[in-house]
């Protein structure tokens, strides 16, 4: 198991992969999946395991439980895999997809869980509450989505591959561009997504201003491996006060997921294992997918030689998991 883990990248998902019952079943499973519910309640001040399970006030969709839910969930599978491997994970580098990028820091060791857990819980609060504006999804080409949104008050939000690209503005301004990408690629659909706002746009400013003190009050080390830096597309420099910079700016600028996958390979990442979150149109845990897969997929498709994908958000996954790494993968 040592040689594909030694060239591993952890990756991490973010808000969009969380769903009502998300974690139950490896929390019935495992003593060290309740103790670690157990001490994120005890950060949080409320019952996160009940709200990620049950879902009983429809709060896992706010942004300011969805974030600490799926760190949590993330960590949950991490640690698990780890204890059913009998070894601490040591990859190569780690990476995470927005609110996924602090799952990967307490992965690579820089943060506490219980410190990144109390830094996503205000995260989430503030661009809750400070942000505006909604998301859309575009089959375009970075430089013709930027083109299109600049022209209708909007900005580049995501660049996940490619020919994918996510926009954030206001929904009266989003609605007129998309009446525009209509008329100017006829055949092409976008997609509305679900969001409490025009996250890492101009938009989240504001929430980043009020978080800067909660980075700066918050312990950070030099990471143990390497981790990407959404806003860069590259490393994180070790410095911790560059880390904190890196996650300020993270608010309101596009995250460079695409950027992220081909560099972590071009260093020579030969092993992706994605840990938290699902998708798909079931609603228990065995029935969704990873949330990354067909990104990491077509990413790589053109390549001769791609690097091997792992998901482990599940009882399942984890099992299969932990049978193609004994495998050699």
């Amino acid at each position: 198991m040592t040689d594909p883990l030694q060239s591993a990248l952890l990756v991490f998902p973010g808000q969009g992969s969380q769903y009502p019952g998300m974690g139950s079943d490896l929390f019935d499973s495992f003593e060290t999946v309740r103790q670690l519910y157990e001490e994120a309640s005890d950060t949080l001040g409320y019952d996160l395991a009940r709200l990620s399970f049950e879902d009983p006030d429809n709060k896992i969709h706010l942004t300011r439980y969805t974030q600490p839910a799926l760190l949590t969930h993330a960590i949950a599978c991490l640690r698990i895999f780890e204890e059913q491997t009998g070894q601490p994970v040591t990859p190569k580098a780690a990476a995470g997809h927005s609110l996924g990028e602090y799952s990967a820091l307490v992965a690579a060791g820089a943060l506490s869980f219980t410190d990144a857990l109390r830094l996503v819980d205000e995260r989430g609060r503030l661009m809750g509450e400070l942000g505006e504006g909604e998301m859309e999804a575009l089959p375009l080409a970075l430089e013709e989505a930027k083109a299109l949104a600049e022209q209708h008050y909007c900005a580049v939000a995501a660049c996940n591959l490619p020919d994918q690209t996510v926009v954030g503005g206001k929904a009266t301004d989003l609605n007129l561009l998309v009446e525009t990408f209509s008329n100017q690629f006829p055949g092409k659909k976008s997609a509305r997504l679900k969001t409490e706002g025009a996250f890492h746009t101009f938009y989240m400013i504001g929430a980043a201003l009020e978080f800067r003190s909660a980075l700066e009050n918050t312990e950070l080390q030099p990471p143990s491996v390497s981790v990407l830096s959404n806003t860069t597309g590259h490393f994180h420099d070790s410095n911790p006060h560059s880390i904190r910079a890196a996650l300020f700016s993270q608010l309101f600028n596009p995250v460079l997921w695409h950027d992220n996958l081909r560099y972590a390979a071009e260093q020579g990442c030969r092993t992706m294992i994605e840990f938290g979150g699902g998708i798909g149109k079931g609603e228990t845990p065995a029935e969704k997918k990873p949330n990354l897969a067909g990104i990491v997929k077509k990413t790589f498709r053109r390549d001769d030689n791609p690097p091997e994908y792992i998901g482990i958000i599940n009882t399942e996954t984890l099992a299969q998991a932990i049978t193609r790494l004994q495998n050699g993968a």
